[in-house]
């Protein structure tokens, strides 16, 4: 399967008459979009606003953060089974607005949502500060459900991020970036000298707005299963979660997958990437066991060589992540394991809920635990009172002067356990 991403730097938003894309710039018709949003029942009002790179703005409490992007040939279209029909995604060429986000916000859904500061020492720790976005700030309709307040809020960026993304889909694209995977019988053949490496993808699947969408299915309801990479670079996966900020693979996370992009650099020189596997983490002993099982059947029938696990969540995903690792093992397959760690303020505790001795190969986002200052910015785009209750904050995060004292989990992206660094996504 064979993926062309075309490059269109954005280096500006702006509002306007008319929604374009013209000279690096994203021209939005702000009343246009608010109509096409609204149409959700469940959402009261809509605005919306920009934050750049450098700006004196924080945004929060943060939902999802997305790339604009569109289909331009291939099968399928951006996000199947949530805005689009479902059909397979992963192959043509799709269009990037490389450098742009949607950003939703609004009154707090879950009280695991973070903050995205533009400027400032937060700015250090988020790869979002790095692009130019649009925020969507989203009231749902007076005594709204969590459940439907988080899809409504969910659907809206998924459809804003569509919306963008449109326009650039009769534009020359500056750059092509070409992905391409083979049958495992042809990688074989093709490479039989090199190892071959294989991506355990845990998704969040906990329930209680902790989920994540693969071709609109939740994915605690599947077990394992396999994707091709380009699918997930195409946005076949989506974020449908309120885990700590930290934690979240927003789905612009899911679209720049970086261990992905980082295999895939390496492809038929130093590996063969055989692809991925998906699996969920449930909250049930029971459902964590069948799922590492399948993962680890699926890594021993693929043949693999070497496997790395990158998890999402943390406190009972730990178990998960160590079920698939000493399970992976078990099956000859050497495993490295992607996390971040929650050791105290003082680094001094227990740094995942479980381990085993086979969890001996790990890369770490961090300890998501240390207290981070972040200053008073001249902006707020949603509501800073939610910095006393976000998870990472405290009665009393939020200072007189405006500015914030909390542990690094309130800051999207912080320590991702996908590993991710803002430069592989640009």
């Amino acid at each position: 399967m064979k993926l062309e991403l075309g490059i269109i730097p954005i280096n500006d938003i702006q509002f306007g008459a008319e929604s374009k894309v013209e000279n690096g710039t994203i021209y939005v018709n702000a009343d246009e979009l608010k109509a096409l949003i609204l149409e959700d029942e469940n959402l009261k009002s809509v605005e919306l606003d920009i934050a750049r790179p450098g700006e004196s703005v924080r945004i929060m409490p943060v939902k999802d953060v997305i790339e604009p992007r569109v289909k331009v040939s291939g099968e399928g279209a951006m996000f199947p089974g949530m805005i689009s029909k479902v059909a397979p995604v992963g192959s043509g060429r799709t269009n990037v607005l490389r450098g742009s986000a949607v950003v939703t916000t609004g009154k707090i859904v879950g009280f695991q949502e973070g903050i995205i500061d533009m400027t400032g020492e937060g700015s250090k720790y988020t790869p979002f500060s790095k692009l130019n976005n649009l925020v969507v700030v989203c009231e749902p309709i007076d005594g709204l459900a969590k459940h439907a307040h988080e899809k409504a809020v969910r659907m809206a960026g998924l459809k804003t991020a569509d919306y963008i993304g449109k326009l650039a889909k009769d534009i020359v694209a500056e750059e092509v970036e070409t992905f391409e995977t083979v049958s495992v019988k042809e990688g074989i053949e093709k490479w039989p000298e090199l190892p071959r490496v294989g991506y355990v993808l845990m998704l969040q699947s906990q329930g209680l707005m902790h989920d994540t969408y693969v071709y609109g299915v939740d994915a605690k309801q599947s077990l394992s299963t396999i994707i091709m990479p380009t699918e997930i670079m195409d946005g076949a996966i989506v974020s449908g979660n309120c885990v700590s900020a930290c934690d979240k693979n927003t789905t612009y996370h899911h679209l720049n997958n970086p261990v992905i992009r980082d295999l895939f650099a390496q492809h038929g020189k130093t590996l063969n990437f055989v692809g991925v596997i998906i699996t969920n983490e449930n909250v049930y002993l029971a459902d964590k066991m069948r799922s590492s099982d399948w993962s680890s059947k699926l890594c021993e029938w693929l043949g693999l060589d070497g496997a790395i696990v990158s998890q999402e969540g943390f406190g009972n995903p730990d178990t998960d992540l160590i079920m698939n690792c000493k399970k992976i093992e078990g099956k000859g397959v050497k495993t490295v394991i992607i996390t971040d760690e929650y050791a105290g303020r003082d680094g001094a505790s227990q740094s995942l809920a479980d381990a085993d001795a086979a969890a001996n190969a790990v890369v770490t986002g961090g300890n998501a635990n240390e207290v981070i200052h972040l200053p008073k910015m001249d902006k707020v785009i949603g509501y800073p009172e939610v910095a006393d209750i976000i998870a990472g904050g405290f009665d009393g995060s939020l200072q007189a002067d405006g500015s914030i004292i909390a542990e690094l989990q309130v800051i999207t992206g912080a320590t991702n356990e996908m590993g991710f660094n803002p430069l592989s996504a640009r």
